[in-house]
């Protein structure tokens, strides 16, 4: 048997001693590309950071292949995804508090504060006609339908509808349909769509978490009980200011408690709350394989005209992380 396989590889070389199938040089398939993939998180005014990310990734040279969005990180994503990240820009520091206040169209007869004409009408003015399963970069959004509160992954259809469903902040946009389904912010289900980018075809997953540094670390206080002495201060805060002529005699009937939070506070803590614990979660079950966490805790859910600011936390977040991230992309690529 050894003599007969001798004989068999020489017959296969031709026998004039020339290289056989044994040494003979072996071709490798070509190693495939690396596919980047970007889960863009919820964050509202904080998002315009995103921005920043993505600049310092376009400077290294780092395209992604995949961007999953929510909220503002849709907005950023699709914006980015379409060619139009310049825009976006330029709009963002163009805003002002007053231009931001000009942009809220508030009724009272929706289901939320804000109608959101006006900024879809700013939406349409560069991404019109634009359908999201035709952008160069796979991309989508994340949704919440509100009777079942399931999560929803917008990846066909009107980039602009699937944007504006992905930031319909409940109580503050209206609620948009969407094939037969009113949706509204995807942070209520999944703050940083990290499983959506995987699932689109992801190899390497940053993460944008825009809540990184400002999460309410919450605990459990097991053993609490009203104090006897609040209701005192109450009283003590409206009748003070009544004896030294601040207030009329008549005010206060029913006082409002000392430092007793407003609807705007109660709205915007809320929802600090619920994503903070949505989040964290979801990315114990399905960490990143880096996550860039910008300096934002100094920076509000609705100051939109702070987006200089923004940006350049954005910038440092991911210079700061690029390095692992560059050393990454050797390692997969050489594996």
């Amino acid at each position: 048997m050894f003599w007969d396989g001798i004989a068999r590889r020489n017959a296969g070389s031709g026998g004039d001693g020339g290289p056989t199938e044994m040494n003979a040089p072996v071709e490798r398939e070509p190693r495939a590309k690396v596919k980047i993939g970007l889960a863009l998180g919820g964050g509202a005014a904080r998002g315009w950071s995103h921005i920043g990310v993505m600049r310092v990734l376009e400077e290294a040279g780092i395209v992604p292949d995949v961007i999953a969005g929510c909220s503002i990180g849709a907005v950023v994503g699709g914006c980015y995804a379409a060619g139009k990240l310049d825009a976006l820009e330029s709009f963002a520091l163009s805003l002002t508090k007053r231009r931001v206040m000009g942009l809220l169209d508030f009724h009272i007869t929706g289901a939320g504060l804000i109608a959101g004409g006006r900024l879809q009408r700013l939406l349409d003015q560069d991404l019109t006609d634009l359908r999201v399963e035709a952008l160069p970069i796979k991309f989508c959004t994340i949704a919440t339908e509100l009777s079942s509160g399931h999560e929803l992954w917008l990846t066909r259809g009107p980039l602009v509808q699937a944007m504006r469903a992905s930031y319909a902040l409940p109580g503050v946009f209206n609620p948009v349909l969407v094939g037969g389904r009113w949706l509204m912010d995807g942070a209520l289900v999944n703050p940083i769509p990290i499983t959506a980018a995987r699932a689109l075809g992801a190899d390497i997953v940053i993460c944008v978490n825009l809540n990184g540094e400002v999460r309410i670390r919450g605990t459990v206080i097991q053993s609490y009980e009203a104090d006897g002495n609040d209701e005192l201060e109450i009283e003590e805060a409206i009748e003070t200011p009544k004896r030294w002529g601040f207030l009329p005699s008549s005010w206060g009937e029913k006082p409002r408690k000392p430092n007793a939070p407003g609807i705007a506070t109660v709205m915007v803590d809320a929802f600090n709350i619920t994503q903070d614990r949505i989040a964290r979660s979801r990315l114990a079950g399905d960490p990143p394989d880096l996550m860039i966490s910008p300096k934002l805790a100094k920076m509000g859910l609705f100051e939109f005209h702070r987006a200089e600011e923004c940006i350049a936390l954005g910038r440092q977040a991911t210079e700061r992380a690029l390095p692992d991230l560059m050393e990454m992309i050797r390692d997969s690529q050489m594996a």
